[in-house]
């Protein structure tokens, strides 16, 4: 509660925040929008909980209502089975469109990979991606971000993209399960849960993704395509609340790694490790850059997700980016 108080405190200090609209009194008189995370543990997705300490999803004029889910497919189940309205995923996760997911990517999220690192046991041989030739890799699903970043790693080594096994285990959490069993030799996550399991001495973090992948979308917005027909303003308003709450994270750093490490249950310290270099990633207007579509289309087929390369045009729409907040 008080960390709450804090936040709208400052929230109501900040110029990014506006007067709740006339008329409105009880957060329930506003539309609904439904999201769903790829992932629980990830400060890209983040400004869904601090837009709403903050209050800036209400002067956006809906209420958001979040659900963690488990790896890019069940994002893509959700939005096929009108459970969500709004999805949150991975560059790749667009392939999914093409093989009849009915949404559309509406913004970029987020550019080259910064927020991802591989872990692995503390006291494993693997020291460098040269270690990892043969190796088992936990990611969340099959055709998803994680998996796409493991056969990176592979190819940048000069190796066929096969040579490291990919395990797909859904969360995070199963994932620390399997690597603590030895079930796997490692795996891809956020750097903010890498840095925390390093803290407490439990993995170690051996790499991160930004410097391999330069030009990419890490991560895409997703709308239903009758989200998109039927609700615009919806869908408009929803982006102006995401990239106020994303300016507003950057303009509070403490406030934001405060609240982001509570709700993701890793300590501040790591937290702040992870904060700067995931920000700079972020997308503060969502629009899109054509050489990052353009990798994605070629990782579609990489991940043998879809046969040929397909034209990023059909699976993405430009019609509500660049969001001016």
């Amino acid at each position: 509660m008080v960390l709450r108080q804090r936040f709208l405190a400052a929230a109501s200090a900040s110029v990014l925040v506006l007067a709740v609209r006339p008329g409105i009194t009880r957060a329930d008189d506003l539309p609904l929008v439904r999201v769903g995370t790829a992932q629980a543990v990830s400060l890209a997705f983040l400004p869904i909980q601090v837009g709403e300490a903050a209050g800036i999803w209400r002067q956006a004029g809906i209420r958001v209502e979040s659900s963690a889910l488990r790896g890019d497919a069940q994002v893509q189940q959700a939005l096929a089975s009108d459970s969500i309205d709004i999805g949150l995923g991975s560059g790749p996760g667009l392939g999914f469109l093409a093989k009849g997911v009915p949404a559309i990517g509406i913004a970029a999220l987020a550019g080259s990979p910064y927020n991802m690192a591989l872990m692995v046991p503390l006291n494993s041989p693997i020291n460098s991606a040269a270690d990892l030739k043969g190796k088992r890799i936990g990611v969340t699903t099959a055709g998803s971000l994680t998996d796409w970043l493991t056969k990176q790693i592979a190819v940048e080594q000069g190796w066929d993209s096969t040579v490291i096994a990919t395990v797909p285990l859904g969360d995070t959490k199963a994932q620390v399960a399997a690597m603590k069993t030895n079930e796997i030799d490692g795996f891809i996550a956020g750097t903010e849960l890498g840095y925390d399991l390093q803290e407490r001495q439990q993995a170690k973090v051996i790499m991160t993704f930004g410097t391999i992948v330069k030009h990419f979308v890490t991560h895409v917005i997703f709308a239903r395509n009758d989200m998109v027909a039927d609700h615009p303003d919806l869908v408009k308003k929803f982006l102006i609340g995401w990239f106020r709450s994303v300016a507003y994270m950057r303009s509070h750093r403490a406030e934001s790694i405060t609240i982001a490490a509570k709700y993701e249950g890793v300590s501040e310290s790591s937290m702040g490790k992870s904060y700067d270099a995931i920000m700079g990633m972020m997308s503060s207007d969502g629009a899109w850059n054509n050489a990052a579509l353009d990798e994605i289309a070629s990782s579609l087929v990489d991940l043998k997700i879809l046969d040929t390369k397909p034209n990023p045009e059909t699976l993405i729409t430009r019609k509500f980016v660049p969001v001016h907040i």
